[in-house]
Parts: structure tokens; sequence; C-alpha cells
């Protein structure tokens, strides 16, 4: 069984799992490894569809990887039918990670390490678009979900094990 932590960009899903003990999988790593380089620049070289296509590939091979392992999936998972449908599934250990988008827009313009092409390229407005959009997608997907607007990682990756 896997359990999947979803949610917008800066929700915490890496800083969480890392928490959570047990086998941990970071999609954006592994397709980074994969691609050998970093996914802002496949983005900007390859494009979007190029890059769902791995992240597809990446979500697949993990899910059929046996025992209890922690997946933090890209905030992007959700933008691809393939994806979701692979994420239902999965129902019963989809864990969404949820902040208000206040919260998350002050995350994401202070983290000096990502620097997300989404963030760069859109202004606030649009970018809130996107929030919006996607939030509904998690919803759906979702059958624990978890607002980190002020709860410790610690606090978060203890509840998730309660399930």
């Amino acid at each position: 069984m896997a359990k999947i932590l979803l949610g917008f960009m800066g929700a915490g899903k890496t800083t969480v799992a890392g928490h959570l003990g047990g086998e941990f999988y970071d999609m954006d790593t592994i397709i980074e490894e994969k691609i050998g380089m970093s996914i802002t620049e496949f983005f900007a070289k390859e494009g979007e569809p190029a890059f769902r296509k791995i992240e597809s590939e990446t979500l697949e091979e993990l899910l059929a990887l046996d025992g209890d392992v922690i997946i933090s999936t890209g905030g992007g998972v959700v933008v691809s039918e393939k994806n979701r449908e692979l994420l239902r599934k999965n129902r019963k250990y989809n864990v969404l990670l949820a902040a208000s988008f206040e919260v998350l827009y002050d995350r994401i313009e202070h983290d000096k390490i990502y620097q997300r092409p989404l963030f760069l390229n859109n202004s606030k407005e649009d970018f809130h678009g996107i929030y919006e959009r996607r939030m509904m997608l998690y919803e759906g997907l979702s059958d624990l979900i978890i607002n980190t607007d002020h709860r410790t990682p610690e606090e978060v990756a203890r509840l998730i094990r309660c399930m």
C-alpha cells in the first residue's frame, strides 16, 4: 500500500514525508534523476506534454512497488487524466496537504532553494487561478485532507500515521 501525498507546491509534501519514516520516494527527485536535469530545464527544453508523460510513467512505477511506501508527488501531478486514473486506484491512501493560497504564496515567494516556473511566470492572479483549479482536483482524489497552515511537519506526519 502506498500513501500518496498530494498538494499544491509549497504545501509541505516533501518536508512532511521526511518525518513519516519508512520507505519514501519523492517523484520530482526521481524524475530529475531520470531526465538528467532539473524539471525547470526540462519544461523549457521539452515542454509540458513530455514532462507529464515521464511523470505518469514514474507514478505508475511507484504505485507498483510492494510494501508500505510513501510517495510525495509534484504539485501538478493531478493535471494529467492518466495520473488521476492512477490515483483513483489508490483510494483510501491519498492524503491532501492543503494550505491557504496566501500561506502558500508566501512560502513559495521566500523559498530560496526551489525556483518554480509556474510561480515565476505568472501574475499573482493567474497563479491563484492555477491554485483554485488544482485544489478542486486534489480534493476529488483525496481520502484525508490536512490543513498545513499552522501545523508543524511533525504534527502533520502524526496525523498521517493514524490513517
